[in-house]
């Protein structure tokens, strides 16, 4: 019997449209407006027409000595023109306190660095989880308060608007001080130790704008759509925190055959992949996993958006091939694991005014299938590390998506950008990831949304997260020997959503532009039985994560609350304060053996962002 883990629709199948960076030429869904040339728009501060007091008219002229003067005819009153209708802006939605990359001066040369410092403190009860045969006493996470932080920067250099070159990296990442976690080592980030000093480059490219289009080179970061497939790690949620993203050694061409601001925007690209959900080229993912040994991923990809004033629509595709040697403690290879797979994802979303002024409607959808084949897989469910070799390639086949549709009040307190901001935002996300309750079909079904599209702050970034990491902890550690578990790199989540269908309803309320008040909920329910696949129990039946029922599909809710403020200082720097909470209760999918369920589960987060 063969098992398949792998959460293939997050392999980051980068994609279409770069991400944010120098005079990118074209809006993709989901991106940001502030980084390229969008299809020209009425500027909605712009005033309308009027005559400037300070213009000479014709009742001003000095009359002639000796000649008589008539009074000049009066000038009927001209009516005030309305006021210009307010355009929607993704800012109204979420407000992060960030300034749009100034565009390249075409007369002259430019430097600009801009950068962000962010300081968490982060506390949570005990998280129960499966206790190894060697520490049998480890029965939770072992963490429940920490400190972490990094230090993004960000350089971009224009020689005058002929070519661009953008930089980033993490000068520093990682956890400072407090509690460390204890047996989720096989999995990136598992704040096992103190390590405040991480350094993580991000990007380093060039970008010439042409006359087909743009062309990118170099190591840059992969987004579309809501960056459920492929997500750069940049943009900012109501809830939770953006973290590594796709990165990718990337050659790009994106062209407008329809003119520069046409709605037309085709691109084709080659990328050998960094690092993303699924694969690290360097092996640095987990320390001392296969020697040291990365993953060698390469993929091609094609993308079509097409653009409207009030919205647009794309669709993308990639093929894939990643392969991997799995290697013992000793350095010996005992198998090579390796995935051939398309993904063929279809993004959108629009924006409408309501009639009669001060709000709009907006939505955005994402919806992905993962196709191909696979070695990714051990023969036996109950004996996942035996035979070795003489295994066929096993189907790929899951889907995935979510849509939002949302609503905000825009309060207007003058004709400034800064005098408008969205003062009531209420929306609702709800999404799909397939599940795998059968990994021994020869069929891989399971996909996870990227862990930077984030829903909740506690169901799928902590408790899933965590339950999968110990999981494949204790594979690797104890119940697959010396020889390393098939597949099982794929599967920890890492924080993604996999496996669950979800609705997720959000409300803002801001007071003043500088000050947000959320609230959010999330009600989630498994697509397939949640199990373990590398755990069997006597019978030779697969269990949860907690060893129970794995028929229990109820997953549970999840309550949050935030508050957040920017405070400026001044033109150069913006402080940002905040802090978060979330309260899940558990459903029956978390109960143990006994039918105990999983208590629940609390977590508070203060945050300091400092924004240049």
């Amino acid at each position: 019997m063969r098992r398949l883990l792998a959460p293939l629709a997050s392999l980051a199948f980068a994609v279409a449209l770069p991400s944010p960076g120098a005079a990118q030429p074209a809006e993709g869904p989901g991106v940001e407006a502030g980084a390229s040339a969008p299809p020209f728009e009425p500027s909605a501060s712009a005033p309308p027409f009027e005559p400037s007091a300070s213009a000479p008219s014709f009742a001003d002229a000095s009359p002639s000595p000796g000649v008589q003067q008539t009074a000049p005819p009066a000038v009927p009153a001209v009516p005030a023109a309305p006021a210009a209708a307010v355009e929607f802006e993704r800012r109204f939605v979420i407000e992060a306190g960030r300034a749009p990359p100034r565009p390249p001066d075409p007369t002259r040369a430019t430097f600009s660095v801009e950068g962000e410092y962010q300081l968490r403190y982060r506390a949570m009860t005990a998280l129960r989880l499966e206790a190894p045969a060697s520490d049998p006493g480890a029965t939770t996470l072992g963490q429940h308060q920490f400190i972490a932080h990094w230090l993004r920067l960000t350089s971009r250099f224009h020689y005058k608007d002929k070519a661009s070159v953008v930089a980033q990296l993490d000068l520093v990442r990682g956890l400072i001080a407090g509690d460390t976690t204890r047996h989720v080592d096989q999995v990136r980030d598992a704040r096992a130790a103190l390590s405040w000093a991480e350094v993580h480059p991000r990007y380093l490219y060039l970008e010439v704008p042409t006359a087909i289009g743009i062309v990118r080179l170099g190591q840059q970061g992969a987004h579309w759509g809501m960056g459920l497939v492929a997500n750069d790690g940049e943009r900012p949620s109501h809830f939770g925190d953006y973290t590594r993203g796709s990165l990718v050694e990337r050659a790009l061409l994106a062209a407008t055959p329809m003119g520069r601001d046409g709605p037309l925007v085709l691109t084709v690209a080659g990328d050998l992949v960094l690092e993303d959900n699924a694969a690290d080229l360097l092996g640095n993912d987990v320390e001392g996993q296969d020697a040291g040994a990365g993953d060698l991923a390469v993929q091609a990809v094609v993308s079509a958006l097409w653009r409207a004033r009030r919205g647009e629509v794309g669709i993308y595709g990639a093929l894939r091939r990643q392969t991997r040697e799995r290697r013992t403690p000793a350095g010996v290879v005992p198998f090579t694991e390796a995935l051939t797979a398309g993904v063929i994802d279809v993004a959108g979303r629009f924006d409408a005014p309501v009639p009669g002024g001060g709000a709009h409607v907006y939505g955005e959808i994402e919806a992905a299938a993962v196709l191909g084949a696979t070695t990714f897989a051990p023969s036996d469910a109950a004996l996942p590390t035996v035979p070795r070799g003489g295994r066929g390639p096993a189907t790929v086949r899951s889907v995935g998506g979510a849509a939002t549709l949302g609503a905000v009040h825009v309060a207007v307190r003058g004709a400034r950008p800064a005098d408008r901001w969205g003062r009531v935002v209420t929306e609702l996300e709800v999404g799909y990831a397939s599940g795998d309750d059968d990994p021994g079909d020869g069929v891989a079904r399971r996909f996870t949304f990227d862990p930077s599209h984030n829903v909740g702050l506690l169901l799928f970034d902590e408790v899933l997260a965590w339950k999968t990491a110990r999981a494949a902890t204790l594979t690797e550690n104890e119940r697959s020997g010396e020889v390393p578990a098939p597949g099982l790199r794929a599967l920890p989540s890492k924080g993604g959503v996999f496996g669950a269908a979800y609705v997720n309803p959000r409300l803002v309320v801001r007071p003043a532009r500088w000050l947000d008040l959320k609230a959010g909920a999330v009600i989630a329910h498994a697509t397939a039985d949640p199990i373990d696949p590398y755990r069997a129990d006597d019978d030779g039946d697969l269990a949860n994560y907690d060893g129970g029922d794995r028929r229990r599909r109820d997953l549970g809710v999840e309550l949050d609350l935030g508050v957040d403020a920017r405070i400026a200082m001044g033109r150069l720097l913006t402080i940002q304060l905040g802090t978060e909470a979330g309260a899940f209760f558990p459903g029956g999918a978390f109960n143990d053996a006994a039918g105990t369920a999983l208590p629940d589960q609390f977590l508070l987060t203060l945050k300091l962002g400092l924004i240049h």
